[in-house]
């Protein structure tokens, strides 16, 4: 076991909770061991979303237990990354899907799945309790792949006017709308400060009225050129320009 100890993590695990020695996972870590065919004494890293990461050992393995104790001195507590936010549209679920693991990834704070008139003419479309709890799952084995310590914040469907309602109550920070018409987004980030909202069209882009709601609230439009991309592809590079320059 002492041996296994020092060979690098082969895997990590979301463990929700503020462990601090032994942590008990379930159904979902314990069918993950088995297909990575790790066996007890294996060295993995644990991480529970909340900024709390640690190396440990595999001490148990059953089919719908999984029980790692950590090493006490590997504990870290990574504090928070820069806040932003991604207002996601409510869209085709796959596309949903695929933009969560990579906001995951380029360390979105929260996300807000946002509904507009062009939403409802998609299907399948990603709403509901059902889907929600698919895209948590989804985020998950994203932060357990790249070795992330947050996950973003999950908020409920929203319509557009409920969600510019609430925002308008948080904390002033760049509130960026991604719009064919706006000015290159490469002209706004080099002055960013955190805390930043992006915000993405539904397929079919915004309406009018929609557009217009964003700017009364104080949005800004911004682009990412003149290629006409998809919400999710907007939406990674979008997310990656803000995060590489804010100060």
């Amino acid at each position: 076991m002492v041996e296994r100890e020092n060979h690098a993590p082969l895997g990590t695990f979301y463990a929700p909770g503020a462990w601090t020695g032994r942590a008990e996972l379930g159904d979902d870590a314990a069918h993950h061991a088995r297909v990575k065919r790790l066996v007890v004494g294996d060295a993995v890293r644990l991480t529970n979303g909340e900024g709390r990461r640690a190396r440990g050992l595999i001490t148990f393995i059953a089919k719908h237990q999984l029980v790692v104790d950590t090493d006490p001195a590997s504990i870290e507590d990574v504090v928070a990354p820069p806040r932003v936010d991604l207002w996601a549209p409510i869209g085709d679920r796959d596309r949903m899907l695929m933009l969560a693991e990579k906001a995951v990834e380029l360390g979105a704070t929260a996300w807000q799945p946002v509904a507009y008139v062009r939403s409802r003419s998609v299907s399948p479309r990603g709403e509901g309790a059902g889907f929600r709890e698919k895209l948590r799952l989804r985020m998950i084995s994203a932060l357990e792949q790249c070795g992330g310590a947050w996950l973003p914040e999950m908020r409920p469907d929203s319509e557009l006017d409920a969600a510019l309602v609430a925002d308008a109550a948080l904390p002033d920070g760049a509130r960026l709308l991604l719009d064919a018409e706006g000015g290159r987004i490469a002209a706004v980030t080099p002055a960013l400060d955190a805390p930043v909202r992006i915000a993405l069209g539904p397929e079919g882009g915004l309406d009018d009225v929609e557009r217009a709601r964003f700017i009364q609230g104080g949005w800004r439009t911004v682009s990412l050129g003149g290629n006409i991309l998809r919400f999710e592809t907007a939406g990674v590079a979008a997310l990656a320009i803000v995060r590489s320059h804010l100060r």
